[in-house]
């Protein structure tokens, strides 16, 4: 059983073909017609973490292949009452074809993923964020980013580390700049170094977030203060002064430079108003590709499903 929980369970080939294939449904969407990929299937939707883009991303991709989509949040469902993680997964994999789950440890995905009968998708956990980072992927290709160098300003967060994995299984040079204390974790960062030198992707780590931007062919971003980090609010703040994508800091990119962020964006704090609003319609065309890459991903991991019953009978 194949299950998205991070890029690395993935080789290059694998990821652009999931690519691929929501380039050609987003397009397909865009011509009008809505072809039946998933017809009859159920995706189970487990949120532990609210959203926004994530639920309606999910929920309406489902629908437009043809399936049904569950909202279960923990506060309506067994799991937000005590019940074991690895339960939960047995009981709701015999009844759908397939599981999103947004939610804290990565270790809670993974234990779902090995107790479950179906597909598993990672929507988010405090360690990483791969749908969006085939998202942002999607939206580089369709802005003629095919091979970027890319410069992450920010928290060595689960959007840092997603990153580092894109970045080292699609071959491309990576940069990524965070103030000292606040860098990715280093189990994280020793895998995606492993993966780099086998596809070829370079990682560069700093503290100075115009050593990243400089000649950069995109820049990106996140929230400084996460889910869960609501009281190093204002320390936080203080010591991220100086990296915040402004127009002095993107000046050093190249002139035909891209933003990207996976949003929500709080101006004035990683991003001024001015970058983001200049880049609106890449950072929305971002936000919409959310669907498009997930029903790709979707749709691949049905396939293999598939595929591997009948290897099974």
């Amino acid at each position: 059983m194949r299950h998205f929980l991070t890029l690395s369970d993935f080789d290059r080939d694998e990821l652009r073909e999931m690519i691929d294939l929501a380039i050609e449904i987003k397009a397909q969407l865009k011509s009008g017609r809505l072809v039946p990929y998933m017809q009859n299937k159920t995706l189970a939707m487990i949120f532990e973490k609210s959203s926004t883009r994530t639920r309606v991303s999910f929920e309406t991709g489902i629908y437009q292949l043809g399936g049904t989509g569950l909202f279960l949040s923990s506060r309506d469902i067994q799991l937000g009452r005590g019940e074991p993680m690895k339960d939960t997964a047995r009981v709701v994999s015999r009844m759908v074809d397939m599981v999103m789950i947004r939610t804290f440890e990565q270790s809670k995905l993974e234990e779902f993923a090995h107790y479950s009968r179906v597909p598993v998708i990672n929507g988010l956990t405090d360690s990483y964020h791969p749908v969006q980072l085939m998202t942002d992927y999607m939206t580089m290709l369709e802005y003629g980013k095919e091979n970027p160098t890319v410069a992450y300003v920010g928290d060595g967060n689960n959007m840092a580390h997603s990153w580092l994995y894109l970045a080292a299984i699609m071959g491309f040079e990576l940069r990524v700049a965070t103030p000292r204390g606040y860098e990715c974790d280093p189990d994280i960062t020793a895998k995606a170094m492993e993966l780099a030198r086998k596809y070829g992707g370079e990682l560069i780590f700093g503290n100075d977030p115009r050593e990243a931007v400089e000649g950069c062919d995109v820049v990106t971003t996140d929230t400084w203060v996460s889910m869960g980090q609501e009281e190093e609010k204002e320390k936080r703040i203080a010591d991220f002064q100086g990296f915040m994508v402004d127009s002095e800091l993107f000046s050093l990119a190249k002139d035909d430079a891209i933003f990207l962020h996976c949003l929500p964006a709080y101006r004035g704090y990683e991003v001024s108003e001015e970058i983001f609003e200049r880049f609106a319609d890449v950072i929305f065309t971002e936000a919409e590709n959310r669907l498009h890459a997930q029903k790709g991903i979707m749709v691949w991991l049905d396939r293999e499903a598939l595929a591997s019953q009948g290897e099974s009978e």
